[in-house]
């Protein structure tokens, strides 16, 4: 599949890497946080060179108890960044983690098109689809429920799998009539799931494909993997290396991350040994 952000394209049938810019004081990594300008640039440059293929820049952040940003905030916050890169970067595209669509129309406005990546799968803005459409925009459909504040205490399910495949196959449905062209769907790791249940997901993670989407995974350093090592965010790359060769076994094209370089490699070991060993 050819990803279309306006005038750029993005090939995705080969895995690439789409680089986590959270310009926020409160993101659950603090090692990815780039709240004002030097860090922000320091950071991107540093994404760019180790090979990302996609900068994911978030002013919003997700974690449990974060407190609510407002919508000038969380446009002033993805702004600044987007100028740096529009300037320094015009050649890579850029998503726009938020699910507000009054943020994706600003940042249009002012730095032309991006890829809407909606933790809410649109849930959580009425408009958001149409907006994406409107725009000619992608759009990164997530499966999760409630709200992050609450999404921890909505982890019943009777058939995991199968309920993310059918609230996936909804949303995609949706937004293929709303008249979203180009979508990729995020099964969610973490978002009202039970760390026991993010295994399960992973293992069974292949069956996204059956929606006929690019899938995009996002584990980097996660709750998944720190709480089965008893470490910590910062010490969770290596499990999160380990979990990124799966991801990809399993059919991810895009692996979101804070660490470029190290999925930049593990992408570039998997194609090898999946070149000379098709995988069934």
């Amino acid at each position: 599949m050819i990803l279309h952000v306006g005038e750029q394209t993005l090939d995705l049938s080969h895995p690439v890497v789409m680089t986590i810019v959270n310009v926020t004081p409160d993101s659950f990594y603090a090692e990815s946080r780039t709240p004002d300008e030097a860090q922000i640039r320091h950071r991107i440059a540093e994404a760019v060179e180790q090979g990302a293929s996609i900068l994911d820049v978030g002013g919003y952040s997700s974690r449990p108890g974060a407190e609510d940003v407002p919508p000038e905030e969380e446009i002033a916050r993805i702004d600044r960044a987007l100028r740096i890169i529009r300037h320094d970067w015009p050649q890579i595209p850029v998503s726009l983690d938020t699910f507000r669509s009054e943020t994706v129309r600003e940042i249009v406005r002012r730095h032309g098109p991006c890829i809407v990546n909606d933790i809410t799968g649109g849930d959580a803005d009425a408009e958001m689809f149409s907006t994406a459409a409107t725009l000619a925009l992608p759009f990164i459909a997530m499966h999760m429920r409630g709200k992050p504040d609450t999404m921890q205490s909505l982890t019943h399910y009777n058939d995991l799998c199968a309920e993310i495949l059918d609230d996936l196959r909804l949303k995609r449905d949706r937004l293929y009539q709303s008249g979203v062209r180009e979508v990729i769907l995020d099964p969610g790791f973490g978002f009202a799931k039970t760390t026991e249940q993010n295994y399960e997901l992973l293992a069974g993670l292949h069956r996204l494909g059956e929606l006929g989407c690019p899938i995009l995974a996002g584990i980097s350093r996660k709750s998944m993997i720190y709480k089965i090592l008893e470490s910590s965010p910062a010490e969770s790359l290596n499990g999160t290396t380990a979990l990124h060769w799966e991801c990809l076994r399993q059919g991810a094209v895009i692996l979101r991350v804070h660490d470029t370089r190290p999925a930049v490699e593990v992408i570039r070991l998997f194609e090898t040994f999946r070149k000379n060993n098709p995988i069934r």
